[in-house]
């Protein structure tokens, strides 16, 4: 037997590799095609970057919101106290938004 019989011929050899060779080619495409899935979800899909960012900044304002809702709660809060406590704040409250005055006061009005 020559040793040409024993090895395999080019021919043979190219057959036999451009299988395996095209295999990790298609796992590289399917690599990269989930890769580029995968950012587009984290740039531009839901839960992205953008949209956390967006949601951050509205969570921002209502804290904002909220804390001046509960400062304003607080001076009507304090109002209510006052009017429950004494009647000078009533006075003050009916002299002033309905024009009212007491008995025996005189009322003068001064226009310009």
């Amino acid at each position: 037997m020559s040793p040409l019989a024993l090895t395999p011929s080019l021919e043979t050899n190219r057959i036999h590799l451009m299988p395996s060779m095209r295999t990790p080619y298609w796992l590289f495409v399917v690599l990269i095609l989930l890769l580029g899935g995968l950012q587009y979800r984290l740039w531009v899909g839901e839960g992205s970057i953008a949209q956390i960012s967006g949601l951050n900044r509205q969570i921002a304002e209502q804290q904002g919101e909220n804390q001046r809702l509960l400062e304003r709660n607080r001076i009507l809060e304090a109002e209510v106290m006052e009017l429950k406590q004494g009647m000078e704040t009533v006075e003050e409250r009916a002299r002033q938004e309905l024009g009212m005055v007491k008995e025996g006061e005189t009322l003068y009005q001064l226009s310009e």
